[in-house]
């Protein structure tokens, strides 16, 4: 099992923030950082300790908030140069974690800020190009949802693709990790707004965020994803196109005929799904197993087909909730067939507990399903 990332980001963190701040300032209290961070340190989560990092930070710095930021941003090495990073979990200096050695700094921003926006607005922006800035903005777009609009806007051309990012990463309706935007869940116009100059960023790490922003708009208003990834497909690129796919992937594990007949996967004629396996059927968690099955063509016409599968795990509860796991895609001629196979391990994962009991399993062919038959878990050997 990996190691909890809490372990990576232990005591020396709150020594490395304080000698940075003392190194530019001594009038940082030093030594009441560390005494208000310490002693409770150990019990916290990875989440957590920023935050207390952050109150630790209050404590120890000037009470003027403007003076304060000074400081802090006199503290940070120099931004980094575009990366394409795609997580604040990917070190742009080489080891996973070090971008979180400023995660207080954002947090100290988002508790302490909201009532001086523009050295937050300074701080934020310098910030997100060390770490990221997304879960920071995020109560400023709560409380000053117009100026921090205005703001973002503003940031929209700029040159570090960090910031660029903030953008559209930070408007994100349902940001993992993050409190929710409900104003946005019920209305993302004024995000959509900001995504639209965004869809054709040259950053993929920009896009990508875009697309993420999408697909959470889609989770709440599944009718305005569908129609706003057909007209941004109208006439684009490969780069838009993998943005359109990416945004639309859960609705396509879902089976959502439009968005399959937007990517050219329409309903399926005259597909045959014979020959169908599971072996073995009796399983132990850790067990692994495979599915076989063939896929065959009976129309006069070469079909697209995107074929995946789905596990419909039990739950603790004895009910089932199915799950998707892409196959391929492919273009099967008229009369063609292929065979399908794919191994399924039923070890234990930190993300989904498994249950004894009856699993089906289906194919999916552009989002028809065809069952393929069951099999049995037991309990762990």
């Amino acid at each position: 099992m990996a190691e909890p990332l809490k372990n990576q980001y232990g005591p020396d963190i709150p020594h490395r923030i304080a000698d940075m701040i003392a190194a530019v300032s001594p009038e940082f209290r030093r030594q009441d950082f560390l005494a208000h961070v310490l002693p409770d340190y150990d019990s916290l989560e990875l989440m957590p300790r920023g935050w207390h990092m952050a109150d630790g930070l209050f404590h120890a710095l000037p009470g003027n908030y403007a003076h304060a930021i000074d400081i802090l941003l006199a503290s940070l090495p120099p931004a980094k140069a575009a990366t394409s990073v795609t997580s604040p979990t990917q070190d742009r200096e080489g080891g996973s974690l070090a971008p979180f050695l400023f995660m207080p700094h954002t947090f100290f921003v988002a508790r302490y800020g909201l009532a001086d926006f523009e050295p937050s607005m300074r701080a934020q922006y310098e910030l997100t190009q060390r770490f990221t800035a997304e879960f920071s903005i995020r109560p400023f777009l709560q409380k000053h949802q117009q100026a921090t609009l205005r703001q973002l806007q503003a940031w929209l051309d700029d040159p570090s693709e960090h910031v660029r990012r903030l953008v559209s990463e930070g408007t994100r309706p349902r940001l993992p990790w993050a409190s929710r935007l409900p104003e946005f869940q019920r209305d993302p116009s004024p995000v959509l707004a900001l995504l639209e100059q965004l869809r054709d960023d040259p950053s993929l790490y920009v896009r990508r965020s875009v697309a993420n922003n999408l697909n959470d708009i889609g989770k709440d208003h599944p009718d305005l994803l569908l129609a706003t990834a057909e007209r941004w497909y109208q006439g684009a690129g490969k780069e838009r196109q993998w943005l359109v796919r990416h945004a639309l992937r859960n609705v396509i594990k879902a089976g959502d005929r439009r968005a399959l007949a937007l990517l050219g996967y329409e309903a399926t004629d005259a597909i045959a799904v014979t020959q169908a396996d599971i072996a073995p059927r009796q399983l132990s968690i850790g067990d692994t197993t495979a599915l076989s099955c063939v896929v065959t063509n009976g129309s006069a016409r070469t079909q697209s087909l995107m074929i995946d599968f789905q596990i419909h795990f039990v739950k603790a509860n004895g009910n089932t909730r199915a799950k998707v796991f892409k196959l391929l895609q492919t273009e099967l001629g008229a009369g063609q067939s292929l065979a399908v196979t794919k191994k399924i391990s039923l070890a234990p994962l930190t993300t989904r507990k498994l249950y004894g009991g009856r699993h089906q399993v289906d194919l999916l062919i552009n989002g028809q399903c065809h069952p393929l038959g069951h099999f049995q878990l037991g309990d762990a050997p």
